[in-house]
């Protein structure tokens, strides 16, 4: 049985073969994650090449995100957002990631580092001026975009809690409860919400995850979250098939509490 709860795999040099991704498929990713803070076009286009291949020969339909990299800088302290207050987070980097991301027929376009709904206005408005219907996701990882949210939730298409950079914004003890807010309000606008960032970071290295990771995966679907993801447990890890495989039986246990008595 396949979760309801959508698994998002991020695509990389760990999971960029073609029977890795079949693995991953036949182990319920059903949306694959394309990061373009790396890596260049030509492995992109390898990538959502399989990726379309293998929707046709297994009859299913697996959603492609780009995720933007936006303003980003990376230094002693990781990356992080490297713009200025004021102006536009979509760079020039972010232009030519996006006409390519639209002429390869991506699905969705997550935004980084978004401010305000007028973000989402200008990043729509340039997807329609490149001939894109392409749905947007937008990160929140901001303390500006947590204060926009609302009327961030009436442009976009979905959020993700993107809580990686939100620890650099906010207090960590803050950060479970941000997350609840956000995925509350998400489902009030009836937005999809994806929960991102170290969901199993302990698989980049090792065959299971910690009965902590478990539960923090498990309490996001309960909370109401549509979507978690995998990061470098995917992209870099030692085990991206087992990381998809877990989170899956996770979803499943989740939603039976979800729609049960026990809960809510």
């Amino acid at each position: 049985m396949e979760s309801l709860t959508k698994i998002i795999a991020t695509v990389g040099p760990a999971s960029n073969k073609k029977e890795i991704i079949r693995k991953m498929m036949e182990n319920h990713a059903n949306m694959f994650r394309l990061n373009f803070s790396w890596n260049d076009h030509d492995w992109f286009r390898d990538i959502i090449k399989i990726i379309r291949e293998l929707e046709k020969e297994m009859d299913l339909r697996v959603p492609i995100m780009q995720d933007l990299s936006g303003p980003r800088v990376q230094d002693e302290k990781g990356h992080h957002f490297g713009g200025d207050l004021g102006q536009s987070v979509i760079t020039k980097k972010d232009r030519d990631d996006l006409a390519f991301g639209i002429k390869e027929g991506v699905d969705y376009v997550a935004m980084s580092f978004v401010c305000c709904c007028n973000d989402i206005l200008e990043l729509r408005r340039l997807i329609e001026e490149d001939g894109g219907q392409q749905k947007i996701i937008a990160k929140i990882e901001r303390r500006q975009a947590y204060e926009n949210l609302e009327s961030i939730l009436e442009q976009a298409d979905g959020v993700l809690v993107a809580r990686g950079d939100l620890g650099n914004e906010f207090p960590l003890e803050e950060i479970p409860f941000i997350q609840h807010h956000i995925i509350e309000e998400a489902k009030k606008a009836g937005k999809m919400v994806i929960v991102a960032t170290e969901m199993l970071s302990s698989m980049e290295h090792n065959p299971i995850p910690t009965r902590a990771e478990v539960s923090d995966v498990a309490y996001a679907i309960v909370d109401g979250a549509d979507g978690v993801m995998l990061s470098e447990e995917s992209a870099r890890g030692k085990y991206p098939v087992e990381a998809v495989a877990f989170m899956d039986k996770i979803a499943l246990m989740a939603e039976k509490y979800r729609g049960s008595t026990l809960i809510g």
